[in-house]
């Protein structure tokens, strides 16, 4: 049975992000980078499309799980007749490659433990060569590598193209897993202690999250809201995702299934007041920047969406070995509304411009004369048909939304 998407967790080091279920399992994760290859694609397919569950033999559903304050390390608890676990799940900001890692601590009495890892690149559809090295696991399939391994070291073997562990936790005994993608023509990066990363990434969110000046009703869940756009966050070049995902549906079973692991301008808008208005100004900045690169260059090729880094070209294909989340084909990677127009985003872009003038972000030198470039080209185009707000596949109409944002601009 497929997990409803609500029941999934986010966990991320601010240049991809995972989903981890209440059953324990991985089910999505793009390796290295938001838009890259998924390794666990389980949630667009099944478990031979890619996993990595850690719980309880016999058990299926967690008891209890939320996050460490205000942060991203996902705890998971775990009660049954013989004892409780907790499993601690993160993903520390990196110095060069992405680590997942998953902490199984016992709280009380003996827990026996399984832990089956399913890495399928490509979006589920490549088996790796898995061999052993040093004590690890190590997985090679053309561009990807990836190694596992456990502090203390614990039996592995493979079964049926996984692989699976076996080991009990009582009180206070503690077992680490340690999952690290790195190019496969490179060196196997250093090793991180995955304790020491649990208490530095605890330590970077609760210091993040204490510059939040917001003091009004629902605290808890604006700052919740602020981590996750941070989450969100392209770190080296400061895009924002509008999704982690691709091919969520619409409505389930439909065909309007797209990939949201771009950056699209009409957010700008809401992003840089969200951070702006929360004290986050250093992220404000870094979007605005983002945003000033990417949009730069003839007024008349202004896309509505872009690459992490700013990237044009977004070709969009389908991945007929998915079945899609509940059946909701097809699964798409790629997004080709990129080639619309959509005149309601220079409306979103010079307003965003706007609200960072505003708040007092330090001048552009070209900020200004790229507005008056858009804003001439606009006034030639406004009248015409678009794709508009709905992203229509067909005919191009004139839609409200897109002459009001004109006004806006």
């Amino acid at each position: 049975m497929t997990p409803r998407i609500e029941d999934y967790a986010l966990i991320g080091d601010l240049q991809t992000a995972a989903l981890v279920g209440k059953n324990g399992s991985v089910d999505w994760l793009c390796l290295p980078r938001f838009d890259s290859g998924a390794c666990f694609a389980a949630l667009l397919g099944d478990e031979d499309n890619g996993h990595w569950r850690i719980a309880p033999k016999g058990a299926d559903t967690c008891t209890r799980r939320g996050y460490a304050g205000d942060s991203l390390v996902l705890e998971t608890y775990w009660e049954t007749r013989t004892g409780t676990v907790k499993v601690t799940d993160f993903m520390p900001q990196r110095d060069k490659e992405p680590d997942v890692m998953r902490i199984v601590e016992g709280v009380s009495g003996t827990v026996e433990m399984a832990s089956v890892i399913r890495l399928r690149f490509d979006f589920g559809s490549i088996v790796p060569w898995m061999r052993r090295s040093d004590g690890h696991r190590v997985a090679v399939a053309g561009p990807d590598s990836a190694w596992l391994r456990s502090e203390p070291p614990v039996k592995t073997w493979g079964q049926q193209f996984s692989t699976c562990s076996s080991f009990t936790v009582s009180e206070g005994e503690k077992v680490a897993f340690v999952l690290t993608w790195h190019p496969s023509h490179s060196p196997r990066p250093k090793l991180v202690d995955p304790y020491e990363a649990l208490e530095n990434s605890l330590t970077d969110w609760a210091e993040w999250s204490a510059r939040c000046k917001y003091e009004g009703p629902y605290r808890d869940a604006v700052i919740r809201s602020l981590i996750t756009l941070k989450a969100l966050t392209f770190g080296p070049t400061g895009g924002i995702v509008a999704a982690p995902t691709t091919s969520l549906p619409e409505e389930i079973g439909g065909v309007r299934n797209w990939d949201y692991r771009f950056c699209w301008l009409r957010d700008s808008t809401l992003t840089l007041g969200a951070l702006v208005s929360a004290g986050y100004l250093e992220e404000a900045a870094a979007w605005r920047d983002w945003l000033l690169r990417a949009v730069a260059g003839d007024p008349a090729d202004l896309q509505i969406m872009y690459g992490l880094a700013g990237e044009r070209r977004l070709p969009e294909s389908e991945l007929p070995w998915l079945r899609g989340y509940e059946n909701s084909a097809p699964v798409r990677i790629g997004n080709a509304a990129v080639r619309q127009r959509q005149l309601d985003v220079y409306g979103e872009v010079i307003d965003s411009l706007r609200l960072a003038r505003d708040a007092g972000l330090d001048d552009k030198p070209h900020a200004w004369s790229l507005q008056l470039s858009l804003l001439g080209f606009l006034e030639s185009t406004w009248r015409e048909p678009d794709e508009g707000l709905w992203e229509i596949r067909g005919q191009r109409r004139h839609f409200v939304h897109s002459k009001v944002m004109a006004w806006v601009a």
